[in-house]
């Protein structure tokens, strides 16, 4: 027994080592959170926009202590491309949730490719954030694990329409009739199937009903529609690519309307305004942000993604943004890389400040559902301000950019 002893001290010192080793590996560890997104295909471009966005909010969660309740515990985003495609996106939610282990998922921008990767996540109980896909129908299905940040498409129409009639109000012009010019997948025929309620109950005659591809190269046989119907105003609902071809062929066409409408998405994208420049003059877009939003922390945010990416935040990239940090204090909340346990955290937060929280509207604060209560919409005019293509905030009008007067109907050239 004697000769044992010596070793005692050195045992203990050697578990005592151990020990503290393994507390340094806790405090080091990551949170793997895995994100679907478009990163190539019609949609790559704002797939693009919320990467930057969440890689900018991950860089500053870690580099301000990582997830605090977690030992300093560091977010790892795992990146998968959806291509715009459903079954992409469906193998991507069941190889991040079986072999790489994710704590949570997020994405996927594509409403056709958000609605059955979310099904995926709530067999298998895992948490998913949807930062934007629109379809109503994502968070009207019972389903205990999805939360979307975004407002649904009933609510984009429902403001067009709002828009709409107070612009009639306020510059004393009547509108007859509207066109109906949309991609053809989920995000599209949403947006149409709520227009065509909203125009039929305000007694707008519905002149074209048109949907397309969104990979089609050339839509100047829409256009040729559009022309022939003559609608007093046209609503869009586009990706990138489509906005570009539309835009600068209805310019091409001299196609004279009252008022464009866009839906985001193409029309928000940073690469529009660069590719069709003055075409877009008078354009207006439906967001659910813009950089002249008078909030504490906007401007700051804005010029810091500017500076490292060579353009603004648009609103998708915006919801990605607070996306990163919302699941970053749900994490806190849950100090816990348990699904069920982040899941619970993500029904009872109320998200109203700090760094992530340069939204819109004054908290993100889900219902039953998982739809965010509080998410809102502006709408912005197009303009050219010196020369240079800018958007302005126009509506509500108590959001209105100050000293800006809109322009309709729109000034056909």
């Amino acid at each position: 027994m004697k000769i044992l002893r010596p070793m005692l001290v050195p045992v203990i010192a050697l578990t005592m080592a151990l020990g503290t080793l393994g507390v340094a590996q806790a405090a080091s560890k990551t949170v793997k959170i895995g994100n679907i997104i478009p990163l190539s295909g019609p949609s790559a471009s704002v797939g693009i926009q919320g990467k930057n966005a969440r890689e900018m909010a991950v860089q500053e969660i870690n580099d301000a202590g990582g997830i605090k309740a977690l030992g300093g515990a560091k977010l790892e985003m795992l990146y998968a491309d959806s291509k715009s495609d459903p079954t992409a996106g469906v193998s991507a939610a069941e190889q991040m949730i079986n072999s790489d282990k994710v704590a949570l998922l997020t994405g996927c921008w594509n409403s056709a490719v958000t609605y059955p990767t979310t099904q995926v996540a709530e067999r298998y109980g895992i948490p998913f954030v949807v930062p934007v896909s629109v379809r109503d129908t994502i968070t009207e299905r019972g389903f205990k694990n999805v939360f979307r940040i975004a407002a649904k498409d009933s609510w984009w129409t429902r403001d067009q329409f709002a828009f709409l009639k107070d612009m009639e109000k306020e510059f004393g012009t009547k509108i007859k009739t509207v066109a109906f010019v949309y991609e053809n997948g989920d995000w599209g025929t949403g947006f149409a199937a709520g227009w065509k309620k909203l125009a039929k109950a305000a007694g707008y005659k519905v002149v074209l009903d048109e949907p397309y591809p969104s990979t089609a190269s050339d839509l100047t046989p829409v256009v040729l529609k559009i022309k022939r119907a003559k609608p007093d105003v046209l609503f869009l609902t586009s990706n990138a690519s489509d906005a570009i071809l539309l835009t600068n062929t209805l310019a091409n066409m001299k196609v004279h309307l009252k008022a464009i409408i866009g839906s985001g998405g193409g029309h928000a994208d940073p690469t529009f305004l660069k590719a069709v420049g003055k075409n877009a003059d008078g354009i207006f877009d439906i967001v659910e942000w813009e950089t002249d939003l008078n909030k504490p922390g906007v401007k700051e945010a804005n010029a810091k993604f500017n500076k490292l990416y060579g353009y603004n935040l648009a609103g998708e990239a915006v919801d990605a943004y607070a996306s990163t940090y919302l699941i970053k204090e749900a994490l806190e909340k849950a100090a816990s890389t348990d699904p069920q346990k982040i899941r619970q955290a993500l029904a009872n937060i109320k998200l109203c400040s700090g760094p992530g929280a340069i939204f819109s509207y004054e908290c993100i604060d889900f219902d039953k559902d998982g739809q965010n209560k509080n998410a809102a919409l502006v709408v912005v005019q197009i303009h050219n301000d010196n020369g240079t293509m800018k958007r302005f905030s126009v509506w509500p009008k108590a959001a209105r950019h100050a000293g800006y007067t809109p322009t309709f109907p729109m000034a056909n050239k």
